[in-house]
């Protein structure tokens, strides 16, 4: 099964750790290359991003209904397997779980959680989602498609940007946004992490305008690894998008030097 893996290389070899991105429901590797990965490259990181199976131009071998979270964590063991390191992890909002599982049981040098499903599941998300938009909600659940959650570029703005990003880049983003697995969502529901199992430095980052994941549940998660969150309290869910994505990567890049250099080699 043919993963799609979007690389972007330093110009020279600076014995810093690979780092792999892994991208939340709806998104692919995309949302990585537009900001991130050239950024990392340029400061000395090789920096990868997957797609997971049935997103982006990956290929899937069964319907992405029927995916579940361990099929997206063998995807990056997958390609986490063919590296010379241990990588770093970075996972948003879905695929901050997905990296949180993978750490459980597999070696890295660090765990970088965005914006990440929390460590107490996604019930109080998926209530306030209900409460807010009841028929997107009810088709996503008739369906099995949780596309009708983000379908329209009004409702993909409310859930992953703020207010300041035009329209014009809202629906460009929208444009490239897709259904999500049925069982994985039930699996965020039930699937809880196991932080006790984790034993990698992690960082662990929040939104203060996230609709999908509130400041609380970002801190709950910080102090289930034993560290403290770091906020950015003017922007929305998509942090790698947002306008003040510089700000996300540089905070990524200082914890990234903090390192013990025997475990980021």
């Amino acid at each position: 099964m043919k993963l799609e893996v979007i690389t972007r290389r330093p110009t020279s070899e600076s014995g810093t750790p690979p780092l792999l991105f892994v991208h939340g429901a709806w998104h692919g590797a995309w949302c990585w290359d537009e900001h991130f990965l050239p950024y990392f490259a340029e400061h000395g990181y090789e920096a990868h991003a997957v797609s997971l199976r049935g997103h982006g131009e990956s290929e899937t071998d069964k319907s992405l209904r029927l995916v579940r979270i361990r099929d997206y964590v063998d995807d990056v063991a997958s390609v986490a397997g063919g590296f010379d390191a241990p990588p770093v992890l970075i996972g948003h909002s879905m695929g901050g779980l997905v990296v949180q599982m993978y750490l459980e049981d597999h070696d890295a040098a660090g765990g970088v959680l965005l914006a990440s499903d929390p460590v107490r599941g996604v019930l109080g998300t998926t209530l306030r989602t209900a409460r807010r938009h009841p028929l997107p909600f009810l088709k996503a659940n008739l369906t099995w498609n949780l596309y009708p959650i983000v379908g329209t570029p009004e409702l993909a703005r409310e859930a992953f940007f703020t207010e300041d990003m035009s329209d014009d880049l809202v629906a460009t983003y929208h444009r490239r946004l897709q259904a999500e697995s049925y069982l994985a969502y039930l699996d965020m529901m039930f699937r809880l992490p196991k932080p006790d199992r984790v034993k990698v430095p992690m960082l662990v980052m929040g939104a203060g305008q996230d609709a999908i994941f509130t400041p609380v549940e970002v801190a709950a998660t910080a102090a289930a690894y034993g560290t403290e969150p770091v906020m950015f309290e003017d922007m929305g869910h998509d942090m790698m998008l947002e306008a003040g994505w510089r700000d996300v990567a540089d905070a990524v890049l200082a914890w990234l030097d903090t390192l013990p250099r025997d475990e980021a080699s």
